[in-house]
């Protein structure tokens, strides 16, 4: 089989997908894109150990607010803050999505010779 050369602009999309996937595994977010689990796994711990974190380093969480309200002013404040947080993370992650399907369709747009 042949090494594929993937650009370094796939390689930083693809961990940036990964990282901001809440519950990703490296099996599924490698299957979307196309590429073997083990290249994926590699290119996000090379991209940690760039910024100085660990292999085991953890990723956003889906978890949502408690349906019920609290009582106290204070929690729900902070409540809400981690849901925008998580409602950041997930347009983040469906911008990182667009732009890899943007630019996946201007490649092959220009690959066909009919």
């Amino acid at each position: 089989m042949a090494l594929k050369d993937y650009s370094d602009e796939f390689k930083a999309d693809a961990v940036a997908l990964y990282e901001s996937t809440a519950g990703a595994t490296y099996k599924g977010i490698a299957a979307d894109l196309g590429v073997n689990r083990a290249t994926l796994r590699e290119w996000v711990l090379r991209n940690r150990e760039c910024r100085g974190g660990t292999a085991a380093a953890t990723k956003p969480t889906s978890g949502h607010a408690a349906a019920v309200p609290p009582s106290d002013p204070d929690e729900r404040v902070r409540q809400l803050e981690a849901r925008v947080a998580e409602l950041e993370a997930s347009e983040r992650k469906l911008a990182t999505e667009r732009d890899i399907l943007r630019k996946s369709a201007k490649y092959f747009a220009g690959e066909t010779n009919w």
